[in-house]
């Protein structure tokens, strides 16, 4: 079945169909970081097959019993748009809401019932038991044995999510059937959505408004086709009183104790390359226990930071990095700054842009190695690591990415420079690719068996000339989409 108002996400739509079409009951939950998609995705795929939707409200400053009172309250109108008669009273705990949810859905004859509980965090509130048990018990003891019901729940409260629903050891312990982690669009993705909405960027430009807003649909829908990029950053980021706003809710209500992670989120932006799990420690002052644990494993799950492994030195260091685009071009441009101070235009060209464009377009090449596999045409990469060392002759090197394909006994150099132009490389550079090149095959990561390739990765292109014959392969910003 086609949606053509969907773009990309087909193992995703592959799934919801899959649960509909199910000779079982299931429930499914869908995590991901806010304004990912995650409720258009649903709303899309299942449409007028939906017999039953409610929204949990994010509300400030309420006591326990008013926030639980107001949820009852919007869940009860939930209930009569669903077709309940308006005289039934409203809930006043979750256990008479879920009953009169069992009594709607009987009183309904679709094939398929498909229940969407949508942003579940803010509807189970401040203290979430009580929700969560009841929702457990209409699993267990009803929802369940009716073989035809379809519950999908949703929330951007990742680490919510993973401690209420997911990795949940009371009533939902292992009733879960399917979960789906949305992730941002890819490159790719991203251009389907610019051609399907009439626009004409490059795919330099593309880029650079991934580099920006990141694959978030939410953000690329505010771009105005009738304004050129330039104008689209400027007005989204620089214009726009509401930007530091718009930061804070990325992580306000995302998790229970949203500072320590904006702490973590902007103590990592001040690094780019990230930081070893004590060095973060130290950064912000929160003490390595369960709980800092908690925050980067909830930050790594909502694909707001990344983890990878730093070799080089005695030890394998395990770094995080911030990945999160949007938050990386805040906390660079606008964060302690005040908007409309600067604009876009002014800053392209800039030693401060070609730094933040150099570093971002790394990650850019990081975040799709999948597509750079395809195009380098290695079958199996048994890792992917960053690399840090010295060679033989005391210099030091940095090799931004190394592919390690076992099978063909071959270490892939990678070697990512942004450029406007096609880039060239002189005499020093090429001493310096050459120097990486002697300092890893001397390591203790390069096997004696492996040969190695140096792949140069650039957005449009590598000049020829007497400096590029060390380079064996050139991948381009178009092998990325």
């Amino acid at each position: 079945m086609g949606y053509s108002s969907v773009i990309g996400r087909k193992e995703e739509i592959g799934e919801l169909e899959k649960f509909l079409k199910s000779s079982k009951s299931e429930f499914v939950a869908i995590y991901g970081r806010r304004r990912v998609g995650k409720s258009y995705l649903v709303e899309e795929v299942y449409r007028n097959k939906i017999a039953f939707r409610a929204i949990g409200s994010y509300i400030k400053d309420k006591d326990i019993k008013t926030y639980k009172q107001i949820q009852l309250e919007h869940f009860h109108e939930s209930l009569i748009d669903g077709g309940l008669p308006d005289t039934s009273p409203c809930p006043t705990s979750w256990r008479e809401a879920f009953r009169l949810l069992k009594i709607l859905l009987e009183g309904m004859r679709k094939r398929r019932k498909i229940i969407f509980l949508d942003e579940l965090p803010w509807l189970a509130g401040p203290q979430s038991s009580e929700m969560i048990e009841e929702l457990g018990y209409f699993w267990n003891s009803w929802a369940d044995r009716q073989r035809n019901i379809v519950l999908v729940v949703c929330g951007s409260a990742t680490s919510w999510m993973l401690n209420n629903v997911i990795r949940d050891y009371g009533g939902l312990h292992g009733r879960l059937t399917g979960k789906i982690r949305l992730l941002p669009f890819t490159l790719g993705e991203c251009e389907s959505y610019y051609k399907s909405k009439g626009f004409h960027f490059s795919r330099y430009e593309m880029a650079i408004a991934y580099m920006a807003f990141g694959g978030i649909p939410y953000y690329m829908d505010i771009v105005d086709k009738e304004k050129n990029l330039s104008e689209n950053i400027d007005r989204f980021f620089f214009d726009n009183q509401k930007i530091h706003q718009e930061f804070k809710d990325v992580y306000t209500g995302l998790y229970a104790t949203s500072e320590r992670y904006v702490d973590v989120v902007k103590a990592l932006g001040r690094r780019f390359y990230g930081m070893t799990r004590a060095e973060l420690s130290n950064a912000t002052g929160i003490e390595g226990g369960g709980t800092f644990s908690k925050i980067i494993d909830n930050l790594k799950e909502s694909g707001i930071i990344r983890e990878y492994p730093r070799y080089g030195k005695q030890r394998v260091e395990t770094v995080y990095q911030l990945c999160d685009f949007f938050s990386l071009f805040y906390l660079h441009f606008i964060h302690n700054k005040n908007t409309g101070a600067g604009n876009w235009r002014s800053i392209q060209r800039t030693p401060s842009f070609y730094t933040w464009a150099g570093n971002t377009f790394e990650l850019l090449v990081v975040e799709h190695v999948n597509q750079l596999k395809d195009c380098l045409r290695i079958a199996t990469v048994n890792r992917n690591y960053c690399w840090k060392g010295t060679a033989p002759s005391g210099d030091g090197a940095q090799i931004d990415l190394v592919l390690e394909w076992k099978g063909e006994h071959t270490d892939y150099i990678c070697e990512i420079k942004f450029s406007e132009n096609i880039f060239c490389i002189d005499s020093k550079y090429e001493r310096e690719l050459l120097n990486k090149i002697d300092a890893f095959v001397h390591s203790r990561q390069h096997h004696p068996s492996h040969s190695v390739q140096l792949v140069m990765i650039t957005t449009n292109g590598l000049q020829q000339n007497s400096h590029s014959v060390c380079v064996n392969q050139e991948v381009t910003l178009d092998s990325l989409f």
